[in-house]
């Protein structure tokens, strides 16, 4: 089922012609109006001048569209309770699609009832429709004698029959033509043959709006309706007779939802990547806090502690009535073993990286990912934190021994040594000179030669050693370029540098 609402300002003057004015290219008309302006014969779309000539004692104030777009796309968030799809329609409406949610409220006229109501407490005046078709039900809510109006499945075209022809959402133009052809009504275009009513109009695409439309209101043909945020596949929710008033009672909640999503994440073997916590308040007012997770994760512990903190900086409001967790983001669960024997499987740094990105934010917490290459400066990059582990994550065991500690930038060293590939017997860094008592290697890195084709300066092969001085110091150093190299340039012999330290 679709229903259709209409929603506007309450305005304080309860019984004063009273209007909202904007502009347009011809001058000032009237954006929204009262019921008393629509008592004086006062329209939407009126001149403001024909407006004051026949109300003369109107108030007006000026219109801010965007604010009101801004509202009502925030009214359509708060009617999320009665619906996962739902959207604005228009510049003063929304449908919602409650297919299989009215026996959650105890039937259409139930739900309708709890609308209108909590509308009412929001200042707001109303007019509710509720049918099989989003076009049958936009007829009712804006047409129907009394609201709210329900229209039965089987009695759609009647209901519709003595409905003025604006009820089919058609172009004023259309409408018009429609008019002096003497079809005011929905019912007189059942039984008019299609074939004739073409050549009534100055275009084909006029005379298949109105078929199109008539098609759409009485479920003939379907109807495309996108919802404002794409319902996610993962969603617990959690309504309360009373409002909640206290966060500690929002905790609670927490857990039950937590405990609920995991549930369903864990039988569809995914886990969440980003989930969100929306509260709504009794005053139709809401809140949401998300959080973000560099592994997918189907524990509710570990949601519930990534919420938890920000569960302060919810407002309580008069109360909360409704709280939503979704998975906004999934992922395959990593393969883990949780039986027959103790796993093997080392605790990884992914509850540490969301505990610190929930404290910190996202783009505060970076982490180090391997990439395909044998120079060492190369061999890794920084990413977000959250980003996608690459399927190669290298092998570091099949490599010698590297220092966990690498300078930003090789530093040269003075070194003297044993031509030509001897290593080094003594050593200047930073203006200290040290004498090496152990050395290992060499380590030999042949230069990546493709580089040089992208414009890249040309590299040298490399000889690695771990050296260790006579105070117990130990240290990776470098040979850029080789003695006996061919092509190597007059004047530039083999360079020493310092890349490491190790503890």
């Amino acid at each position: 089922m679709r229903e259709r609402l209409q929603a506007g300002r309450t305005p304080p003057p309860a019984r004063t012609p009273f209007a909202l004015v904007g502009s347009d290219a011809h001058g000032l008309a009237l954006t929204a109006v009262n019921t008393p302006c629509r008592q004086e014969g006062l329209s939407p779309g009126m001149r403001l001048a024909d407006a004051k000539a026949i109300c003369p004692a109107l108030l007006t104030v000026p219109g801010a569209p965007d604010k009101d777009a801004a509202f009502l796309e925030s009214l359509a968030r708060w009617a999320s309770r009665y619906s996962p799809s739902l959207n604005v329609d228009g510049t003063d409406g929304l449908w919602l699609d409650t297919t299989g949610v009215a026996p959650l409220f105890g039937g259409e006229p139930e739900l309708l009832a709890d609308l209108a109501t909590r509308l009412a407490r929001l200042g707001l005046s109303a007019r509710l429709g509720c049918a099989d078709t989003l076009g049958s039900a936009w007829a009712l809510a804006r047409f129907a004698r009394r609201s709210p109006a329900i229209a039965a499945s089987d009695a759609l075209p009647e209901t519709l029959a003595p409905f003025p022809i604006e009820a089919l959402r058609l172009e004023p133009e259309t409408v018009l033509l429609l008019q002096r052809l003497g079809l005011k009504r929905i019912g007189q275009l059942y039984d008019l043959p299609r074939a004739s009513l073409e050549p009534r109009f100055h275009s084909k695409d006029a005379a298949e709006s109105v078929l199109h439309r008539l098609d759409e209101a009485l479920g003939a043909r379907n109807e495309k309706h996108a919802p404002l945020l794409p319902a996610p596949d993962f969603v617990a929710r959690l309504s309360f007779a009373e409002p909640l008033i206290s966060h500690d009672g929002v905790l609670a909640s927490l857990e039950r939802l937590a405990g609920d999503l995991c549930g369903m994440l864990t039988r569809a073997g995914t886990g969440a990547r980003r989930v969100v916590l929306w509260a709504a308040r009794t005053d139709g007012s809401s809140a949401a806090i998300e959080a973000g997770l560099s592994a997918p994760s189907a524990t509710p512990s570990h949601l519930v502690r990534l919420l938890k903190e920000k569960l302060e900086t919810i407002d309580m409001g008069f109360g909360v009535d409704l709280m939503i967790l979704a998975a906004l983001a999934v992922d395959d669960l990593y393969p883990e073993q949780t039986g027959l024997s103790a796993t093997t499987r080392k605790p990884g740094p992914e509850k540490l990286i969301d505990a610190l990105s929930s404290r910190l934010g996202a783009r505060m917490v970076r982490r180090l990912f391997p990439q395909e290459s044998h120079i060492p400066e190369l061999a890794q990059t920084t990413r977000s934190a959250f980003a996608k582990l690459p399927a190669w994550n290298g092998n570091p065991q099949e490599k010698p021994p590297r220092p966990p500690l690498l300078l930003a930038k090789p530093e040269s060293v003075a070194v003297m040594a044993e031509i030509p590939e001897g290593p080094p017997a003594r050593f200047t860094w930073r203006r200290v000179s040290r004498r090496v008592v152990k050395a290992e290697g060499p380590e030999r890195i042949a230069p990546e030669w493709w580089r040089a084709f992208d414009g890249g300066t040309p590299q040298r092969t490399r000889d690695y050693y771990r050296i260790e001085d006579e105070d117990g110091c130990r240290y990776w150093v470098f040979r850029e370029g080789l003695y006996q190299e061919r092509g190597e340039q007059e004047g530039e012999p083999p360079r020493w540098f310092l890349h490491g330290v190790f503890p």
